[in-house]
């Protein structure tokens, strides 16, 4: 369905899109205009410390980075969205723990509420960063769907992240985040292998199973629909949005 079929069917939010490691606002443009057509007031923001060197960055944690968003959150009056990409997964819950009066839906995009306590994980650190390690990097169910013309243009676009993100534990208190209706956008799996899986992550199955509202969405894409399925991303938000 396109993007146009569902306009109107909802009220218009301010949404937060907060952007996975290694990548910035910018990385939001293809998906903006849609989300943009259909009413919707957006906001993709650059996360503390991205592209910063050590010098500047090394103090910038991940309770830094869900602080801006919940800033943001703060600014802004009316209902909140927020949608989180990979890493930007852990700010977005993050941000709802801290606000869950004020957020309407959290939609993650290829990534799952963390439980808390927990990280992201470990990368190589250079001069006091965590560099974009490169596209060959990652396995091949990431980045089947990016063509060698998408990694050349993006590629150049990746930016450092601060040291600590990765590995700092998100710290998750309020209990009534899990009031907050979740969607996950999920690039290779449906609602039913989803839920087979998670089975076997310990604390993240807490977690969401504690969710009191939450959807799964096979988008059919690799880890960046951001960047192969822009229009698939953004109608599936605006669905997502009008539930």
């Amino acid at each position: 369905m396109p993007v146009s079929e569902v306009t109107g069917k909802f009220a218009c939010m301010d949404l937060l899109l907060i952007p996975g490691f290694w990548l910035d606002s910018d990385s939001w443009k293809d998906v903006v205009p849609a989300l943009e057509g259909a009413g919707h007031h957006v906001h993709p923001l650059t996360m503390p410390g991205v592209g910063v060197p050590a010098t500047g960055s090394a103090d910038i944690g991940m309770a830094d980075w869900v602080a801006a968003a919940v800033a943001r959150i703060d600014e802004l009056d009316g209902p909140i969205a927020l949608i989180g990409h990979s890493g930007g997964g852990n700010v977005v819950w993050g941000a709802a723990d801290a606000r869950p009066d004020r957020v309407s839906r959290v939609v993650f995009v290829d990534t799952v509420p963390p439980a808390p306590g927990r990280n992201v994980g470990e990368f190589d650190v250079v001069d006091g960063v965590v560099p974009f390690p490169g596209w060959d990097y990652f396995p091949d169910e990431d980045v089947y769907d990016l063509d060698d013309a998408t990694r050349a243009r993006t590629a150049p676009l990746t930016l450092s992240i601060p040291a600590r993100v990765p590995a700092d534990p998100i710290e998750l208190t309020d209990e009534h985040r899990h009031a907050v209706p979740v969607t996950l956008l999920m690039g290779g799996l449906d609602q039913t292998e989803f839920e087979m899986v998670i089975k076997e992550w310990g604390p993240f199955a807490e977690e969401f199973a504690a969710i009191e509202n939450a959807e799964v969405i096979k988008l059919g894409s690799g880890h960046w629909p951001q960047f192969s399925k822009p229009d698939v991303l953004a109608r599936e938000i605006v669905t997502a949005l009008s539930r």
